[in-house]
């Protein structure tokens, strides 16, 4: 009924039954993963007013906690969910349907757990385990920035270097260096600062 992704591995359609309504799919070798997609595989639909709440749990020292990522349901039929900041995280569940099971160091494992839609509603899946539209894009801008900086500088001449051309502007690399100072300060300030 369930699948998972891991970015550079195969499909994974092992789930393994716990109870009548929840499962679990391990995910060996798991220090490395970023994100992880969750998803029906449309052979059985979920029953009339229900949904899957779906978890994620990283052994630690102190014993296997399980943070609530989300849910999915015959309407939503998939997610994908950030766990970077989830393998380092203190968060904990403590209204979780697996309880402590006994995991190896370096297993992740998700669960799913088949609930009442309007319990799903009621839930609160953990905040670091979602996507911020905002850090891809001030990602993208300061890339962008360093892109443009360093593809004008390659044509940086000194003034000796400096031939006379009447059809030819120069801006001082010293601007463009204030420009990327500024941009930078005030992305951090406010991402959304190019909009007013």
């Amino acid at each position: 009924m369930f699948g998972i992704i891991v970015s550079g591995r195969l499909v994974q359609t092992n789930e393994e039954p716990v109870s009548e309504n929840k499962v679990i799919f391990n995910i060996p070798d798991a220090d490395n993963i970023n994100h992880i997609v969750v998803f029906m595989t449309g052979q059985i639909p979920f029953p009339d007013g229900f949904g899957g709440a779906v978890y994620f749990s990283w052994p630690s020292p102190a014993g296997q906690t399980w943070i609530l990522l989300g849910h999915i349901t015959n309407n939503k039929p998939s997610a994908i969910f950030k766990i970077t900041n989830l393998k380092h995280s203190d968060a904990t569940s403590s209204n979780h349907p697996f309880g402590q099971m006994t995991a190896q160091t370096h297993l992740a494992q998700i669960g799913i757990s088949v609930e009442p839609e309007s319990q799903l509603a009621q839930q609160t899946p953990a905040s670091i385990a979602s996507t911020s539209a905002v850090e891809p894009f001030v990602e993208f801008s300061k890339k962008m920035c360093e892109n443009v900086y360093n593809f004008m500088s390659s044509f940086a001449l000194t003034q000796p270097q400096m031939t006379p051309n009447p059809t030819e502007t120069f801006v001082p690399l010293s601007k463009l260096s204030q420009w990327y100072e500024n941009f930078q300060r005030r992305l951090e300030q406010n991402p959304y600062f190019w909009r007013s």
